[in-house]
């Protein structure tokens, strides 16, 4: 039984990983400063990142993210000082990278990847 590359837990069979513009952005944000905030509502569990222009797209660039192992999203440890602008949500947590996603990041900045 060999992989086809359709497991929905993966992290890295394959040879290669995939990253978006906004994706690499956001890596490398979190190479700058390790813990971000990140916030949902109850009952729902799309992240909320509000220090990123368009939401739903970050949204996206977190689940995508943390699915690929990546970054992990924590809502029992929020940040201090994040009650006031995230106060809509009463879920509210931090984001940092994962041990993996350290490791993408200095690959990416060793090869001197570029976002286009």
């Amino acid at each position: 039984m060999g992989c086809n590359g359709n497991c929905g837990g993966c992290t890295g069979c394959a040879r290669e990983l995939v990253l978006t513009e906004p994706e690499i952005g956001l890596l490398r944000e979190l190479g700058q400063i390790p813990f971000l905030p990140v916030a949902r509502q109850l009952g729902d569990l799309t992240p909320v990142y509000l220090e990123a222009g368009d939401r739903e797209q970050m949204s996206l660039v977190l689940q995508a993210l943390e699915k690929k192992g990546l970054i992990s999203l924590d809502y029992d440890k929020p940040l201090a000082g994040m009650e006031r602008a995230y106060a809509a949500y009463p879920i509210r947590g931090s984001m940092a990278l994962t041990e993996r996603g350290q490791k993408v990041l200095e690959l990416m900045e060793y090869q001197g990847i570029q976002p286009e």
